[in-house]
């Protein structure tokens, strides 16, 4: 008997179960809408410990097919980032295909909003790439399911401030694991991406009196991120190459791959961009193979879910900067119990959520 050997394009006949990043998620809902112009994917991962939460990124991605495997990986980080971080929450997120910029009406938001509705609060949505606190005020005012919006309207606020602190207390927590201190003043840390997060990101590092390099692709806002703390920008060809105690990836995932990886010169990887491993067996095993502590993104980037979930559970301001500053000793906890067990930072984190989940699951069919 011969066997069939299928072509890429072939394989895409299976478009979303067939799909490399499909990881058993619930639901995968495809919107579209013609006369707002939305197409919009919302994947739900797990809801075993809860709704799912997690926010809604807008992209202009090169096909359809990037944006599917983007909000198939987003939304597992989301599962695995609620279960580490003790909340009760299951792991959900949205992609908007489009450009932001030129793209976003206050039209297309409230359509999105409807769509979130339709869901019956198996889903829950909040502020990620390309979006702002005013677009979920206005998912708002059509559905009750969405988190991050203004303070003026009930809300915790923008949440990058909290998401950049928790990325601050696990850089902290990693560098006491290397270097035997926690200490960053005079580190050379190296910052990719200066959005919302990175931006204060860089914030936290120059009041402690690190040695900051930022790097982005917009040079507008290279130069008043610049202007603002007195940091340098980066104008070589390939930052992976440059000298570093840290390196804080917080743009898009990926940047740690094959290209990559053997030409990092930092000790420490520490940011807020998700899925930062583009493999995560592979490439977290390489990286414990040349001595680079990888600090887990879905760890360390949780500020942004405690902020919201804030709006869920009604605490205040000092209690989401308590259970953010905790992500210090969930983190020196990971990275010990990583080295004590052989295994990767990324596995051991991976490790602890799973059981997380897996107890609940046992107690919801008991």
């Amino acid at each position: 008997m011969l066997t069939e050997v299928k072509t890429n394009k072939e394989l895409k006949a299976d478009p979303v179960f067939g799909q490399l990043s499909f990881d058993d998620h619930e639901q995968v809902v495809f919107c579209s809408d013609k006369d707002t112009g939305l197409k919009a994917i919302i994947g739900i991962h797990n809801t075993t410990l809860g709704p799912a939460l997690g926010g809604t990124r807008m992209w202009t991605y090169q096909n359809e097919w990037e944006a599917l495997n983007d909000v198939l990986r987003l939304s597992r980080g989301m599962t695995y980032k609620s279960a580490i971080t003790g909340l009760n929450l299951g792991g959900g997120k949205a992609v908007i295909i489009g450009d932001a910029k030129t793209q976003k009406t206050p039209e297309l938001m409230k359509k999105f909003g409807e769509y979130v509705h339709s869901l019956n609060g198996r889903y829950i949505t909040a502020e990620d790439v390309g979006m702002e606190t005013s677009d979920m005020d206005l998912v708002r005012e059509v559905t009750p399911y969405v988190t991050g919006i203004s303070e003026e309207k009930g809300g915790a606020g923008n949440p990058s401030p909290v998401t950049a602190y928790g990325v601050f207390m696990g850089m902290k927590a990693a560098a006491k694991y290397k270097y035997g201190t926690d200490l960053l003043e005079g580190k050379q840390v190296f910052v990719q991406g200066i959005g919302h997060v990175g931006e204060a990101l860089v914030e936290n590092l120059v009041e402690e009196g690190a040695i900051v390099t930022i790097a982005d692709i917009n040079q507008e806002r290279l130069e008043a991120v610049r202007s603002k703390y007195g940091v340098t920008i980066y104008e070589g060809n390939d930052i992976y190459t440059e000298k570093m105690d840290i390196y804080a990836p917080c743009a898009l995932g990926a940047t740690i791959n094959d290209d990559t990886i053997n030409k990092l010169q930092a000790k420490v990887i520490a940011g807020a961009a998700n899925n930062q491993l583009a493999n995560e067996v592979k490439h977290g095993q390489l990286l414990q193979e040349k001595g680079i502590v990888y600090a887990p993104d879905f760890l360390i980037n949780a500020g942004g879910i405690i902020n919201v979930y804030a709006e869920l559970e009604s605490y205040n301001k000092a209690e989401i900067m308590r259970k953010t500053e905790n992500i210090y000793n969930t983190t020196l906890e990971i990275l010990n119990h990583a080295d004590v067990n052989n295994m990767t930072s990324n596995q051991a984190a991976l490790a602890l959520a799973q059981k997380r989940i897996d107890t609940r699951k046992l107690e919801n069919n008991s």
